[in-house]
């Protein structure tokens, strides 16, 4: 009988060196696939570097009559534009973009109310609602800023 137990034991010793090497062979495998799965996700959730100005659109000043139920106002800005992309042309007068921006500027500008634009936060909120409007619709430009130069509100 002492000549059947090492028999039976080395088989045994054999199945335990199978599962090691199976072991060792297949967790570099899970850390190199969850390493790229990790990098991915994280290059994924990185934002876009936003883009910069490179570029300042100056336009002509905008006078028009806000709308005001209880009195006659009057609004007067002066707006430039900071953009990614300069329109093509020489001069802001040949640029096509240039009336489609004015445009854009003049019918957020109709919709303000001269109380709102009385506060810093009305002032924050137009530029916002101007920047918007003017990326939806001349997105070749780039608008990334807008810059009121002069302001005057007259009742």
């Amino acid at each position: 009988m002492p000549e059947s137990e090492p028999i039976a034991a080395a088989p045994e010793r054999k199945k335990s060196k199978r599962w090691l090497f199976v072991l060792l062979g297949v967790l570099p495998l899970i850390a190199v696939a969850t390493w790229a799965i990790r990098s991915r996700q994280a290059k994924a959730a990185k934002p876009e570097k936003p883009m910069r100005v490179e570029s300042v659109l100056h336009l002509e000043t905008f006078v028009l009559n806000l709308p005001d139920p209880s009195s006659r106002c009057y609004l007067r800005i002066g707006i430039d534009v900071g953009v990614s992309r300069m329109p093509e042309g020489k001069g802001e007068s040949s640029a096509p973009a240039v009336p489609m921006v004015r445009d854009t500027i003049l019918t957020a500008l109709s919709t303000a109310n001269a109380d709102e634009l009385m506060t810093t936060e009305g002032k924050l909120k137009l530029k916002e609602a101007l920047v918007r409007a003017l990326q939806q619709r001349v997105p070749e430009l780039g608008v990334q800023e807008v810059y009121f130069t002069e302001l005057l509100i007259q009742r």
